[in-house]
């Protein structure tokens, strides 16, 4: 399915008595002005991927996989895989005008603890983030350590979690090519009423869903 990217709006950012326009504030800074997308805000010609609430630009190299309940058939979340590592997605229902990164991130880095293991936040491309070192058992019974990264973005009316794994997680500032996934993906709220914090509807596409 073909999306179009809205064209930008014509710049219409004041001027003074000089004619230049003023040096904009730092609070106008807007994370998400370079993606994620809500829906309303596409109007191109990229062909992305419709898993319902998200919808994923295929890449070169990455294989979109989705991750489902085999009891029920229902998508619970999207990993999109790597030579190098990889980064699922998760979408949930938000308040208009909350924040739900800022609440999320103590209850993330609480849990860490809780297991054994650490949530440090750092400033990233997206904002805060959280790097987590958790503690986990190698297949051959022995303990170690599984690095992430979690971000998370806030939208309109909806909050998309991406954690990462692999070199993405493990060096942040090398992983350019990683955040412009993230920065791809489009969010499809859609107009239902739902209670913050429960997870966004995904689908599976029409050619990948079980025969009966």
């Amino acid at each position: 399915m073909r999306f179009r990217r809205k064209k930008d709006a014509v710049d219409e950012t004041p001027v003074d008595e000089a004619g230049e326009q003023p040096v904009a504030d730092a609070a106008d800074d807007d994370p998400r002005a370079a993606g994620p997308y809500d829906v309303s805000e596409v109007d191109d010609d990229v062909e992305r991927v419709d898993l319902g609430s998200l919808l994923i630009t295929p890449e070169d190299e990455r294989e979109v996989r989705l991750q489902v309940d085999e009891a029920t058939d229902a998508v619970q979340s999207v990993l999109i895989a790597g030579p190098d590592g990889a980064v699922e997605f998760r979408a949930f229902a938000a308040p208009r005008h909350g924040d739900m990164w800022s609440q999320a991130r103590p209850q993330i880095q609480a849990d860490a603890a809780q297991r054994g293991g650490t949530a440090t936040e750092r400033e990233g491309r997206f904002g805060i983030e959280l790097m987590l070192q958790q503690q986990v058992q190698m297949p051959d019974g022995s303990p170690g350590v599984q690095p992430s990264r979690v971000v998370g973005i806030n939208g309109p009316r909806w909050f998309l979690r991406a954690t990462f794994l692999g070199k993405p997680a493990v060096d942040p500032d090398d992983a350019t090519a990683w955040d412009d996934t993230l920065a791809a993906v489009v969010v499809n709220r859609g107009g239902d009423a739902m209670p913050p914090g429960d997870p966004l509807p995904l689908t599976l596409p029409a050619s990948a869903r079980r025969q009966s």
